[in-house]
């Protein structure tokens, strides 16, 4: 049937009646890509290992706890903001059947906060050893050469501005002027008198320059260390007199992590002494810099997570804000893996990094295969082994590696937009076994249509 413009053969469009036509609607659904990442997820396991359940006080919640999960999976499936997200699942009938949840029409929800709300419940109840073991369990059936296994390294990055001393120190002037100001306001005092707008428009015109003088830097940044410290004696006194502004833990955070940051900057201004957990983001104090050593990307900026994969198929091995050697991994690794598989691991890929001596030994002991690079003189079977290293490097380099370009490009995990800790380790997880599911999930259509 060729496709037609609706102006041109009516003005109405009449719809079938969705509850008439479900199952219609459903076997639809089972052959898109969403509707087999929800195939291949045990939606019941996962929510009982959570300790999700329904609220009996109160009115029902609008999606269930397998819902809330599904929108979790779908966010990071569709790419698309909070407020786009609930939009789309206003219109599109895949997305409810996605999140057990129908829509009568003309009813819509329009408060799209609550998917921040379900992502702060999920993130605080979130096991990621028992959730994998679930997922591993469920998948084991179509997953092969559970034996051999590869590992690597990434970084998951914040959706955080690129953190400069100036840019840290003009955003916590700002924010602690902001909040001066208010609570003079509030106990009717007057503004005390600072150079405030004298230090943020020479901030503003020195963000603006195209060579930035290491003189003109300084100047600035010392400006900005007196005003700051000026600032919190100010903030200081007021607190005295009048108590806090707020208790709001959010405020309180923001205040200490200010604190810390004057510190930091002070010394290593004054005594160029670098502080070792250096805060690069007011507002998240967590991140820390990763350095990677890559060509176009020295340092990076978020989440570094040890990453295992078996049979094309990711886990998490170990995912941590502060900066760590996966080389020294190599053990946990194989322990996670015998663990999730309940099989011994004979054949493992990793990069040059992990080949230290400890490790060698390791391997060597427990007659385990690697692609390392050999030490000394060629042994027995040299033509079989390095034939063995190649086909194990193709693997790590092509399915490993192209892994971590697949969920940061197609899974939402290229700038992480969550706030707070909790919910970026969420957040990556959930990216991660999405991508996973969907393998999964054509396997499963895979499996079906050869036995038909």
């Amino acid at each position: 049937m060729k496709i037609r413009r609706i102006s041109d053969f009516q003005s109405r469009i009449s719809f079938p009646n969705f509850d008439a036509h479900y199952e219609t609607y459903l076997r639809a659904f089972q052959t898109t890509e969403l509707g087999m990442i929800h195939q291949a997820i045990p939606w019941a396991d996962l929510v009982f290992s959570l300790g999700m359940k329904q609220s009996a006080k109160g009115p029902d919640c609008i999606f269930s706890p397998a819902g809330k999960l599904a929108l979790m999976f779908l966010k990071n499936y569709s790419g698309c903001s909070d407020e786009k997200l609930m939009e789309q699942l206003n219109g599109n009938i895949y997305y409810q059947i996605f999140c057990d949840i129908l829509l009568d029409p003309g009813k819509h929800l329009k408060n799209f906060k609550i998917i921040s709300q379900i992502r702060c419940e999920i993130a605080s109840l979130l096991d990621i050893d028992k959730s994998e073991k679930i997922l591993m369990n469920y998948w084991k059936p179509y997953m092969s050469n559970l034996g051999s296994i590869t590992f690597d390294a990434t970084c998951y990055e914040s959706n955080i501005k690129y953190p400069t001393d100036i840019k840290l120190l003009l955003d916590s002037v700002m924010w602690l002027y902001q909040e001066i100001q208010k609570q003079c306001k509030q106990h009717g005092q007057r503004m005390p008198r600072t150079k405030y707008k004298k230090w943020i428009s020479r901030g503003i015109s020195y963000s603006k320059m195209k060579q930035k003088r290491s003189k003109r830097r300084r100047s600035l940044t010392r400006g900005l260390l007196r005003l700051l410290n000026k600032l919190i004696g100010i903030q200081d006194q007021i607190e005295q007199q009048y108590g806090y502004y707020s208790m709001k833990s959010k405020y309180l955070r923001r205040h200490d992590t200010i604190r810390k940051i004057y510190g930091q900057q002070s010394e290593k201004f004054y005594n160029g002494i670098r502080p070792r957990a250096a805060i690069v983001s007011i507002d998240k104090p967590y991140i820390r810099p990763i350095v990677r050593g890559k060509e176009n990307k020295s340092v990076e900026f978020g989440a570094k997570l040890h990453k295992l994969q078996i049979d094309g198929i990711s886990f998490i091995e170990h995912i941590s804000f502060e900066a760590f050697n996966e080389g020294t991994r190599l053990k946990e690794t194989i322990w996670k893996a015998q663990k999730l598989t309940n099989k011994r691991v004979n054949i493992l890929g990793a990069d040059a990094i992990y080949a230290t001596n400890a490790n060698r030994k390791y391997v060597s002991k427990n007659k385990i295969q690697t692609d390392f690079k050999p030490k000394g003189r060629p042994g027995k079977h040299k033509t079989h082994k390095n034939q063995l290293a190649k086909m194990i490097t193709k693997e790590r380099a092509s399915r490993l590696e192209g892994s971590f370009g697949t969920d940061k490009n197609y899974f939402l995990l290229n700038r992480i937009k969550a706030r707070t800790k909790e919910t970026e380790i969420l957040w990556i997880f959930i990216g991660i076994h999405a991508s996973n599911a969907l393998k999964i999930g054509r396997r499963m259509i895979k499996e079906v249509a050869q036995a038909a």
